[in-house]
């Protein structure tokens, strides 16, 4: 029998005070879909919320909404549930998305039909010994300027609208309603990289939807992301830790060295790990000097692929793979959680990815519209730009003349967000991104559902590659440091 998993103090522990040391990944790009970088099932542009429209309008609400409900039971199975243990991981956090619950024309009722697939992985997970945290990877309006809080614009809505907020807080009631026995859930993430421009609306959001679970589900952990990206958590209360009952505090601890922006190649010397580890103890600081609890939410590098980046991606996913091992063995020191980001990709990140002979690859792929996606450098992660740099670094010129007070510049998110980042955001991920979205759609005009289902099978894991050397370094440290639930 499992127990309910609860913090103490900087531990987490089950019923008898037996550490349990939580190590997983995250499954994104299921109930919350991003574009092509990370999780991005479809190798989509813009936001979810704009391809699924535009599907409905090229083929239909019903031919749309089958593919749409065949990818979910696609996506992850009994297979990937087993594979996921066999590398001695023991916890899954779920992204999930607000608009499977609830709809913005008809707020506050719940769609029930939501379950009905998050019921199934949760249940999957826990046949394996698999524990699973849900999190609400994209709130009402956008918690975020972010693609993936789905909302399509810069300006984070949830922050500056109550009735977003309201909405948030009761689907965290009826969610935490009906999990609240359920014990291979380790807890809730009740909101992913919140990034609130006054601090303020984030503490009192967090006092409002602890209450509200709280009041249904006495149980489980609560995860709480710091703010700006889950980075900064110099405007939480100082008794957060009693404050808010049975929590952990989340950061996300991507280090630059895992990704093609990098200022220099990562050699393992020991100016760059004194790097990595002063970025990683940075973020988790205002924890420690509290005694909280610390889970890292997000990490990992991405990874070069043959089809872009040719003779060199050997060489570079090798240096990507001695960051990993680098960044487990600063959290093995500290006993943290953690979950790394991804699981299942089409090929950028994940543990698994789709293969690039299944029809949905072949179909984006032999049509160009993947290549011209990557060259165009509309998706905001890890993107390569040298091929639009020409026309976007005047942008970036003519707004440093016009406003020479660089403190001026500095518009928050700074420095997640330099003024190349807006640039880059707005223009690029956004403006660009829109346009090629009709397009993406049109691919499907003429599909059968037959045709439709073979799409989506894609997904499967029996349709997926293995990135063998990430799983090779994750299967070595479990052997290594053995399981801890």
């Amino acid at each position: 029998m499992t127990s309910f998993l609860q913090v103490k103090g900087t531990k987490i522990v089950d019923e008898d005070d037996k550490e349990a040391i939580l190590r997983g990944a995250g499954l994104g790009g299921w109930m919350t879909m991003e574009n092509f970088i990370t999780d991005a099932p479809e190798g989509y542009p813009a936001c979810e919320v704009h391809i699924r429209e535009a599907l409905a309008q090229t083929i239909g609400k019903q031919k749309s909404q089958f593919f749409f409900d065949k990818f979910l039971d696609y996506f992850f199975v009994r297979d990937d549930a087993v594979f996921f243990k066999s590398l001695g991981l023991n916890c899954i956090r779920i992204a999930i998305s607000y608009r499977h619950f609830e709809d913005d024309m008809n707020p506050k009722v719940l769609k029930t039909e939501g379950f009905r697939h998050l019921d199934r992985v949760v249940r999957l997970c826990a046949e394996q010994g698999i524990y699973t945290i849900l999190d609400m990877h994209t709130a009402p309006g956008g918690q975020n300027g972010g693609w993936h809080s789905d909302h399509g614009a810069h300006i984070a809505g949830f922050w500056i609208h109550k009735d977003y907020q309201d909405r948030l807080v009761w689907l965290w009631t009826e969610v935490a309603k009906h999990y609240k026995d359920e014990k291979w859930i380790a807890g809730y993430n009740p909101m992913n990289e919140p990034a609130d421009p006054k601090h303020s609306g984030l503490v009192q959001f967090y006092d409002r939807v602890h209450a509200a679970i709280r009041s249904v589900d006495p149980h489980h952990i609560l995860f709480w992301d710091g703010n700006t990206f889950s980075t900064d958590f110099s405007g939480f209360p100082d008794d957060a830790g009693t404050r808010w009952t049975n929590s952990a505090f989340a950061i996300h601890d991507y280090s630059i060295y895992g990704f093609p922006k990098s200022p220099e190649l990562y050699e393992r010397t020991d100016e760059q790990r004194r790097r990595m580890a002063r970025s990683y103890k940075k973020k988790r600081e205002w924890m420690d000097e509290r005694g909280l609890c610390v889970w890292n939410g997000e990490w990992g590098p991405v990874y070069a692929r043959k089809q872009y980046d040719g003779e060199t991606t050997d060489e570079i996913n090798g240096r990507r793979y001695n960051v990993l091992k680098d960044q487990l063995e600063l959290y093995d020191k500290d006993r943290l959680s953690w979950s790394i980001w991804l699981y299942k990709d089409i090929g950028f990140q994940g543990m698994v990815h789709v293969n690039p002979s299944t029809p949905y690859i072949k179909l984006f792929w032999d049509s160009g519209f993947l290549q011209k996606k990557y060259r165009l450098a509309v998706d905001s992660w890890g993107a390569d730009d040298k091929a639009v740099k020409y026309a976007y670094d005047p942008i970036v010129e003519l707004i440093k003349q016009a406003v020479p007070d660089e403190n001026n510049r500095r518009l928050y998110p700074f420095p997640l967000w330099t003024l190349e980042g807006r640039v880059e955001r707005i223009a690029r991920n956004i403006l660009v991104a829109e346009y090629l979205v009709k397009e993406w759609a049109e691919h499907f005009i003429g599909k059968t559902e037959e045709e439709l289902d073979e799409l989506a099978k894609s997904f499967l894991f029996e349709n997926c590659l293995k990135r063998d050397g990430l799983n090779k370094v994750l299967t070595e440290y479990h052997t290594a440091h053995g399981s801890t639930v």
